[in-house]
């Protein structure tokens, strides 16, 4: 599954896809009634685009995936994690100014 064109990552898919991935991988924690991660989706989208081959982008889900929202301490979103051949290396919180 996909939004945008940024693919999700699951439960599931986690172990595969993001500590087992060789390089960098940047993972959005996000939730669909967040109106600040609506807002972040196309940055994300367009790093994906920028840097295809270089990093791998995900979105997980914290009402679809909570129990790894919770593992990695997860409590405010959306957050960015970096992940480097596995292990998490940085964490954005990201504040969207008020208009």
């Amino acid at each position: 599954m996909t939004h945008g064109d940024v693919p999700t990552v699951t439960d599931a898919t986690w172990e595969s896809l993001v500590l087992k991935a060789e390089g960098p991988v940047l993972v959005e924690f996000w939730a669909s009634w967040c109106g600040p991660c609506r807002m972040i989706h196309p940055v994300i989208s367009e790093l994906s685009k920028e840097y295809a081959g270089r990093i791998k982008c995900y979105k997980l889900s914290t009402d679809d995936s909570p129990s790894i929202a919770t593992q990695y301490g997860i409590r405010s979103i959306p957050t960015i994690m970096i992940f480097i051949n596995g292990e998490k290396k940085d964490v954005v919180i990201v504040a969207v100014p008020l208009l």
